[in-house]
């Protein structure tokens, strides 16, 4: 017996030291700027920074060498700017962005040609055919980035049957444009007191059969494009586009639009 619990002894105490060893060896020592750096982030986990979740993010931001293409589309530049302290790097200035649905085709502007009948489901309806009107580019309106919007900053407004932004609650994490099958859905420069431009439409097809199939598409007739002296506005597979890197919202191009399509958005009204 006491031979038995001898070796029982001796087996726990090689083990122990077998355990510590293994231990030290394979020690995994966390940087405790990644703690730190987590405090600073919003907690937010919704992916938006290209990573799965702030912890991810904060580790990637200790390994990075630069933080040039590392950036918190939540907390924005005052959150880069403290993790950037944290790091002993510079930080990059970046402008708020907002999410923009590019489609302006209301239940009045684009009447149903057909009913679908099945699931509601924005994936699956895109995946069978091109939704329930005659334009193919178009919003369907079945809320899949409003169920992947975790700040409830997307709505469906039924007078319109189209989807909306609330300004107050996005954050510019770009869920809502990764759920979108249609792609109409972009993340844009906020813009100084949330003004911007952009044009609402996504629709590819010539002049003629984008109005046929939407009142209020782009036909691609240039008019905006000749009223910009900033270079910001493109014309490219009969779709405008402007670029809010170089619009310096000067707003003359609206107005040159037959279609009503560009949009302005938090602008006074002009007298």
């Amino acid at each position: 017996m006491y031979t038995a619990i001898t070796l029982l002894g001796i087996t726990g105490a090689v083990s122990a030291v077998i355990l510590y060893v293994l231990s030290r060896k394979f020690e995994v020592s966390e940087d405790p700027r990644i703690a730190l750096a987590l405090d600073v982030l919003p907690g937010a986990n919704c992916g938006g920074c290209g990573y799965p979740g702030c912890g991810s993010f904060a580790i990637a931001c200790v390994k990075a060498e630069s933080l040039d293409d590392l950036s918190c589309p939540v907390g924005g530049t005052d959150v880069m700017k403290k993790v950037a302290s944290i790091m002993g790097r510079d930080a990059v200035e970046t402008r708020p962005k907002i999410a923009a649905v590019r489609c302006s085709g209301t239940c009045q502007a684009r009447p149903r040609t057909n009913t679908y009948d099945g699931a509601r489901n924005c994936a699956i309806v895109s995946s069978l055919y091109g939704g329930e009107t005659a334009c193919p580019f178009g919003c369907l309106g079945l809320g899949d980035c409003v169920s992947a919007c975790t700040f409830g900053a997307m709505h469906i407004n039924p007078a319109t049957g189209l989807v909306e932004v609330a300004e107050d609650r996005c954050v510019a994490c770009g869920a809502c444009v990764k759920a979108c099958p249609k792609k109409i859905i972009e993340m844009r420069v906020k813009g100084p007191k949330s003004r911007r431009i952009f044009v609402s439409c996504m629709n590819r097809d010539k002049g003629g059969v984008a109005r046929k199939a939407c009142a209020s598409a782009c036909i691609g007739c240039s008019k905006c494009l000749r009223e910009c002296t900033f270079g910001a506005i493109t014309i490219s597979d009969n779709l405008a586009y402007i670029d809010d890197t170089k619009c310096r919202l000067c707003r003359k191009c609206v107005p040159a639009c037959p279609t009503g399509v560009i949009h302005e958005l938090n602008f006074p009204v002009k007298n």
